[in-house]
């Protein structure tokens, strides 16, 4: 390996390695850095009295030159994100096929529990920040209110991670799976400093507070669509003595009044049940989308 174009510092290696996985996911960006500052930093603790430049020259052969450890992370991303997927449904060309092969797809049934879990990890989160922010800042003026502020925004970084992780088991969305490297070259006056001005800071609280409405809207369709389709599939049971079943549709008892309608109402549940599974798995989709921009932080290049 030439070690003439290796970076003196780990500063600059972080910089190389963040050039060298330009166009890479944001998350897989992330959990690069982080790893490869706390092999460094760990080096060069474990070798004192070497400079940084020493250290990430020793270390060179085992970790690897920036571009390198880079093409590692690409092709273990591969790797991992195929041996994690889910078998993939078998292709359908028709229309139908398309249509009813939603039962198939993983993806459809966890969207499905995430939208039922949303309302919990909504309140909570809600409850955390508007708590938590309202606390800090009315005990700002006293010594106590600044290191409480501190910690409520660590607080919500571990957050973040946790709701990263339920998005991506559950969403599929590619989400980091480390915390968001601290430059730890920089003094902890100027690493707070980036806290309070670090754009993601801001777009995970508005995250949180974003799950509750969120939370309540996809719970809601997802009980009204489930019950409602699984309520008009069980309709032709009315028929049925002992069963009191009230299947009324445009002011119509349809059991009493026209109980040859009973078979059509199920068919339209059934239908009515199917649709509703593409837009559980489209809303999963589309949340995914949501946290990959508010709870990520994209790498800027210059």
């Amino acid at each position: 390996m030439n070690t003439s174009h290796l970076p003196t510092s780990i500063p600059a290696y972080l910089d190389q390695l963040r050039r060298a996985l330009a166009g890479a996911d944001p998350a897989l960006v992330q959990d690069a850095l982080y790893d490869a500052e706390e092999y460094l930093r760990s080096e060069l603790a474990e070798q004192p009295g070497r400079s940084e430049a020493e250290v990430i020259a020793s270390v060179a052969s085992s970790y690897g030159a920036p571009d390198e450890v880079a093409e590692i992370y690409r092709d273990t991303e591969v790797k991992v994100q195929t041996a994690l997927r889910p078998p993939a449904p078998a292709p359908r060309t028709s229309l139908v096929g398309r249509f009813f092969g939603v039962a198939a797809d993983p993806h459809t049934y966890s969207s499905l529990f995430y939208m039922v879990l949303s309302l919990a990890t909504g309140i909570f989160y809600f409850t955390w920040v508007v708590t938590g922010f309202a606390l800090s800042l009315g005990l700002v003026f006293v010594l106590v209110g600044i290191p409480l502020l501190i910690l409520f925004f660590g607080s919500v970084r571990v957050l973040s991670l946790v709701e990263g992780r339920l998005v991506e088991v559950m969403l599929g969305e590619r989400m980091p799976r480390r915390p968001l490297y601290a430059a730890r070259g920089r003094s902890w006056l100027q690493r707070i400093g980036d806290m309070f001005t670090d754009v993601r800071t801001w777009s995970t609280l508005l995250y949180m507070l974003m799950m509750l409405p969120l939370g309540v809207v996809y719970f809601t369709i997802n009980v009204t669509l489930l019950s409602v389709s699984l309520g008009m599939i069980a309709a032709p049971l009315a028929v049925f003595p002992g069963l009191h079943l009230n299947v009324w549709m445009f002011g119509v008892d349809i059991p009493q009044q026209a109980p040859l309608l009973l078979p059509l109402v199920s068919v339209t549940g059934v239908l009515l049940l199917f649709a509703s599974l593409h837009l559980f798995r489209a809303i999963g989709r589309m949340h995914g989308s949501i946290a990959k921009h508010l709870l990520v932080k994209t790498a800027q290049y210059s």
